[in-house]
């Protein structure tokens, strides 16, 4: 028998937080979600850690951290600070919740 065929597995959510029953869940996601948008620009414009640093005002550790992906190392406003100091405009658009869907969601519009 194919060992493939026979594995047992759970369709996830779209948020693994969630999947995990973490607190914040939510939160943690959309976190996620700004910082590896962060994280795609920051690799398009191509600089140095060293660059990066000194545009977003942190140290070079803490940009190692961010572009590894530790984004719970900073807090959601810190994040969102770092779109300003890239010269990126951030909009939060509220509307109802509808069934089925995240409360919070995150967009790039490039």
């Amino acid at each position: 028998m194919n060992k493939i065929q026979d594995l047992e597995y759970e369709q996830g959510s779209g948020n693994v937080f969630a999947d995990l029953e973490l607190d914040d869940a939510e939160e943690l996601f959309a976190r996620s979600q700004i910082g590896f948008y962060l994280y795609k620009i920051l690799k398009k414009r191509n600089l140095q850690q060293g660059e990066i640093a000194t545009i977003l005002g942190i140290s070079q550790s803490d940009v190692s951290h961010l572009m590894n992906g530790h984004f719970s190392r900073f807090t959601m406003e810190k994040l969102l600070d770092f779109f300003k100091c890239l010269n990126m405009k951030v909009t939060i658009e509220i509307s109802p919740h509808q069934e089925g869907e995240p409360f919070q969601q995150v967009a790039y519009l490039s």
